[in-house]
């Protein structure tokens, strides 16, 4: 009798330890289904869906370029971009000059230019893959630029860009510049700076005083999404 009481107690006690390392095993798989989601989530409101981003520059005929007609082929780019996973998010046109830079998140560059051949025919004669926000919010009135750092490849780092960067928003009160955002293409050495500024030279001066990187080219665009 006492030896059948002790195998029911050793039951028992058995029983309640299986459901125990059961109970503890399901929570860890809901902990990590929860995580996936979390982090799926994040994804999702990051907008960036495992793409890459990339800045593509269209050379036309210097001042023979309108704006409106740009907004017209970034229309078709639009209702075509969904057939090659291809997302276009902003464009920048320097009329005078006749270039014409436009940002897209997409799988690849193929699918870039595949969008454009696509949509209306004007292929990029450059394409970069780049890192850097793609939300701008700013309240500047004063015209827009798009400069350029020719930096060349393997002179600089994403790192190095980004502490450049905040040298810039350190002093560019000082000469009237409100800078917008950057990006950056790594493999090329490259760097794009969209800011607000009364002239050109306020990007030159803020530039020098910063860090002393002058950019290469600097143009006055429009903006258009």
């Amino acid at each position: 009798m006492q030896s059948n009481f002790i195998l029911i107690n050793i039951r028992s006690i058995v029983m309640k330890l299986l459901i125990g390392i059961f109970v503890i095993l399901s929570g860890s798989s809901i902990c990590l289904r929860v995580d996936a989601q979390n982090a799926n989530s994040t994804r999702e409101v990051a907008g960036t869906g495992g793409k890459h981003f990339y800045i593509d520059v269209h050379q036309l005929t210097p001042g023979k370029v309108k704006f409106e007609d740009v907004a017209g082929a970034h229309a078709k780019d639009l209702a075509t971009q969904a057939k090659y996973n291809a997302h276009f998010l902003k464009y920048w046109v320097d009329e005078k000059q006749g270039l014409v830079y436009c940002l897209s998140s997409a799988d690849d560059s193929a699918s870039v230019r595949r969008t454009h051949a696509d949509a209306h025919g004007l292929l990029p004669t450059h394409i970069y893959e780049v890192i850097g926000d793609i939300e701008t919010a700013y309240k500047g009135k004063d015209p827009l630029f798009l400069d350029i750092h020719q930096v060349g490849p393997g002179k600089v780092t994403a790192k190095d860009v980004a502490a450049a960067h905040k040298e810039d928003l350190a002093v560019q009160h000082k000469h009237g510049l409100e800078l917008v955002n950057y990006w950056f293409d790594e493999k090329n050495g490259v760097i794009f700076c969209l800011s607000h500024a009364k002239d050109s030279s306020a990007i030159i001066k803020t530039h020098r005083e910063a860090h002393g990187l002058v950019p290469t080219q600097i143009l006055r665009v429009k903006e258009g999404q």
